[in-house]
């Protein structure tokens, strides 16, 4: 044999053996471990954090300890000013102006969060009546319910156009339910658009910020933020301005309903029959969960509707969660992944 076909490659005929040659793609794809189901993990700590109440023990504490901070505080800025005045007397006036300005200001807090509670009061007052002239068939309750909403909406634009309308047409209805259902269609239609649309955006601010950043309780946190705003904007939607307090007190109100109802969950059976049959187990974890987020989210923002809105859903359908999931999630997914 010579040196150029001792370094040359080696050849083995198989005889009978007609396997074909495979290539990269014919290999199958390696299995990948069984992961669990996307569960929406931070939207549950959401709503468990925000629907939790402390007790009576924990109530008493944290207040006690607050009056007692704030009477030390307030002695030690006295004695401070009063000490100050005395050995600098231009300095000291000019720290008590500045005392007293901020003094003003906390009042200024004060009563805005009182008003936004006393607003919100309002509409749920208005809720509760709507109710109960649509239970009786009082006519006369009616036209109070109609006469409040109309007073409720008197400064705004967006509900000239409607208010212009009832006014019009209430004096044709003799019914309570028509006549709450006309205010309902004309004054609450555009509201309802505008709420839908913060619901659908939160819904899919929650899912991208789930899917896209793995940071440990930054999905937790990006949840809380943007359902409490969602609410927030929700009620100021309706004509009920929260305040910090107010926006804390629908965020329990809505959650403790969820959280009372079971609908803080969302499985295969909402998600699949929007993004298609079996997609949800074929996604990455992460992007998984931001879709069960992005679900609940969707779930929370109706629940808010039906807690801000100052007439309950009778004429209107209340928004389909699945729509609103359509709507606001089914962008997240590449059409190719679909099937």
């Amino acid at each position: 044999m010579s040196n150029s076909d001792r370094n040359g490659p080696v050849l083995i005929d198989l005889d009978g053996d007609d396997t074909p040659v495979q290539g990269p793609g014919d290999v199958p794809p390696v299995p990948e471990p069984d992961m669990p189901a996307p569960t929406g993990a931070a939207m549950t700590t959401v709503a468990a954090l925000a629907s939790r109440r402390s007790s009576r023990l924990a109530r008493w504490f944290w207040a006690l300890l607050g009056s007692i901070i704030s009477a030390l505080v307030s002695i030690a800025a006295w004695r401070f000013v009063t000490d100050l005045v005395a050995s600098v007397p231009l300095l000291g006036y000019a720290v008590t102006a500045l005392l007293v300005a901020f003094a003003l200001v906390v009042v200024a807090i004060v009563v805005k969060e009182l008003s936004a509670l006393s607003r919100l009061s309002r509409v749920d007052a208005l809720h509760r009546a709507a109710d109960a002239a649509l239970a009786g068939e009082d006519l006369k309750a009616a036209r109070a319910v109609t006469d409040r909403l109309t007073a409720l909406y008197a400064g705004r634009d967006d509900t000239r156009w409607g208010r212009d309308r009832l006014k019009a047409r209430q004096d044709e209805i003799f019914d309570a339910s028509g006549l709450i259902g006309m205010a309902e269609q004309e004054l609450l239609a555009p509201l309802d658009a505008a709420a839908r649309r913060e619901v659908e955006a939160a819904a899919r601010q929650v899912a991208t910020v789930t899917a896209l950043v793995p940071l440990a309780l930054a999905d937790v946190a990006a949840a809380l933020s943007s359902n409490i705003r969602m609410i927030r904007r929700i009620a100021e939607i309706y004509g009920g301005r929260s305040g910090t307090l107010g926006s804390w007190r629908l965020t329990r109100a809505v959650m403790s309903h969820l959280v009372a109802t079971g609908a803080v969950a969302v499985g295969d059976d909402m998600l699949e029959p929007i993004l298609g049959g079996g997609l949800l187990g074929k996604l990455s974890r992460r992007f998984g969960e931001g879709l069960v987020n992005g679900a609940l989210t969707a779930r929370v923002g109706v629940a808010a509707m039906e807690v801000c809105r100052p007439l309950p859903f009778r004429q209107k359908a209340r928004p389909s969660v699945r729509e609103i999931i359509r709507t606001s999630l089914t962008g997240l997914v590449r059409p190719s992944d679909k099937g």
